[in-house]
């Protein structure tokens, strides 16, 4: 998979939370929650990018670190919205499956820059 692509990817994977945050309802905890989620799906893609323009391999692995943590988060306020019934799981399953999907991803990229800065 390209650079391109994976950025495709993660814009998207922000879009279609977007999408889906309308569907939360407009009381307190439905507020919450829509920030929460918006907040951490579109930072993978930021942070995504902030690492391809990486000072140094240590900074580009710390900012791949950071967009790993903003998937699990992303996951984390899904499976809260979820439970809580402010969300359908048949709503979010696809935007669960791409997060997971791309967690695989940055980790792979993550320990091959560790293992290549060992070298």
């Amino acid at each position: 998979m390209t650079t391109d692509e994976l950025k495709n990817r993660t814009i998207q994977l922000g879009v279609d939370v977007i999408a889906v945050c309308d569907k939360l309802p407009k009381k307190s905890s439905g507020k919450v929650i829509e920030y929460q989620i918006i907040r951490c799906a579109t930072s993978v893609g930021a942070n995504y990018r902030a690492a391809l323009r990486g000072r140094s391999k240590p900074d580009f692995i710390s900012k791949l670190g950071i967009a790993i943590e903003e998937l699990d988060e992303t996951q984390y306020w899904i499976e809260v919205a979820v439970k809580a019934n402010l969300l359908a799981k048949a709503d979010v399953a696809s935007i669960w499956r791409e997060a997971e999907e791309l967690m695989k991803i940055l980790t792979k990229s993550s320990i091959t820059a560790k293992e290549n800065l060992k070298k």
